[in-house]
């Protein structure tokens, strides 16, 4: 046979020796919702005033954690929703201003260029352009088609563009080009 037990009576934690008690613990938690330690030691001290004054309904002392932790919640969220907002309304949105657009007409001018010293170049050379940077084929591709060595279309390639490099009519034209968009 069982002998009864009876029940002991736990005494309930006075509101002083359970913050004595959990209130590290308690301010991690705090701290877990907000980024300032500062604005967390506010937080648990607003839940806290809460829980004291709510100290006699609680009737499971058990769960005083859960309901710490949720007046923590529920004052961070307030206070989240009470916040200064530092945007406002306005009729006309502050838009940068636009970059400034090239001149079509300075642009055509510029292609026109380019193409005049293409021309000027020797057949070969100029075909190996064309195919690298207008058709934009690579490098592989262009010794290919044109029936070369890679090495070939690369070393004649580089000789093409010093060749455009030093073309003065070229050099002018993109000079007023810069000039003009630095204005």
């Amino acid at each position: 046979m069982t002998t009864p037990r009876t029940a002991q009576t736990v005494t309930p934690p006075t509101f002083t020796s359970y913050v004595q008690a959990r209130g590290p613990v308690l301010l991690r938690a705090a701290r877990s919702l907000t980024s300032n330690p500062s604005d967390a030691e506010d937080l648990l001290q607003t839940a806290l005033t809460k829980t004291y004054l709510a100290w006699e309904r609680i009737e499971d002392h058990r769960a005083l954690d859960g309901y710490v932790r949720r007046a923590l919640l529920n004052t961070r969220t307030s206070l989240w929703r009470k916040r200064r907002v530092d945007e406002y309304a306005v009729d006309e949105l502050p838009e940068p201003d636009p970059l400034p657009e090239p001149d079509p007409a300075e642009q055509q001018a510029i292609r026109d260029a380019m193409w005049r010293a293409v021309v000027k170049l020797p057949a070969r050379q100029r075909a190996m352009v064309v195919l690298r940077y207008y058709e934009d084929l690579s490098e592989a591709s262009t010794a290919e088609v044109l029936g070369v060595s890679v090495g070939t279309v690369k070393s004649a390639v580089s000789r093409a563009l010093a060749k455009l490099r030093e073309d003065e009519e070229l050099a002018e034209v993109a000079h007023r080009d810069s000039q003009a968009m630095a204005a």
